[in-house]
């Protein structure tokens, strides 16, 4: 006998990981890709300014060439000066910039999902959460919709969750059937506890993100702008879809 697909029978789908993306792409007419501190927050803030992002997988060493030959700014280390994973920072870029952005989650993940088939792929976040799923809404109509939180890559290479991410998911969740009570019907038990989660955390997201694992973080080195502009709920209009391989404005 054959197991029915995950999570089989709703319209709205959450999954963690790699993992998560493999089981539930494939079924579904949109992927969105969840990543808070910080790969989909800085996609929303470069498209915010007018840029568009093009996803690369970490440590990619064809990154720098593809960058030289597309015409586009290939992203470095914030203390270098760059543009880099930071959002603060990507809200300044010039109109029409085009970035090659690596990151080891929301990066390979998003190449992941190109990867698994037709879905169309949103990056999501805290930044543009009821955006993306006005937009992953119009894309789907009656089909399912699938929301990856990326989480966060140990030293040995697995994947933990990451709260940041949990709520960033749960958001867009939320935005999906934002008239619903809490079990929102239309979304799996998985779906339902990611949405849930940031209901009941949204008084105090900015505070959740400061003391979560990868904000302490990002404190630690000095990046504490980066939190903040990370947990903005809501402050943009736009969502981000990947087209033709980059990240652009819709």
């Amino acid at each position: 006998m054959t197991s029915p697909p995950e999570q089989d029978g709703f319209d709205y789908r959450f999954g963690w990981g790699p993992d998560g993306l493999a089981a539930l792409a494939p079924a579904v007419a949109v992927v969105v890709i969840v990543d808070v501190l910080r790969f989909t927050s800085a996609v929303s803030a470069a498209v915010e300014a007018g840029a568009c992002v093009i996803p690369a997988r970490w440590a990619d060493e064809q990154a720098a060439a593809f960058a030289a030959g597309s015409n586009a700014i290939l992203a470095g280390r914030r203390e270098d000066g760059a543009p880099s994973l930071s959002p603060t920072d990507l809200l300044t870029l010039r109109p029409g910039t085009r970035l090659v952005l690596p990151s080891p989650n929301g990066a390979t993940l998003t190449a992941a999902a190109r990867d698994h088939g037709p879905a169309a792929v949103l990056a999501g976040c805290l930044r543009n959460a009821s955006a993306t799923a006005r937009r992953a809404r119009q894309l789907a109509g009656d089909r399912p919709i699938a929301v990856i939180a990326s989480g966060e890559r140990t030293p040995s290479g697995a994947i933990r969750p990451a709260v940041e991410d949990l709520l960033g998911a749960g958001a867009v969740l939320l935005g999906l059937d934002p008239a619903a009570a809490v079990s929102a019907p239309r979304c799996s038990p998985d779906a339902a506890a990611a949405r849930a989660a940031f209901v009941a955390a949204r008084p105090l997201v900015v505070e959740h993100l400061l003391e979560s694992t990868s904000g302490r973080q990002l404190v630690g080195w000095g990046w504490s702008d980066d939190v903040h502009t990370s947990a903005a709920y809501d402050v943009t209009d736009l969502a981000a879809q990947l087209v033709d391989g980059a990240y652009i404005a819709v």
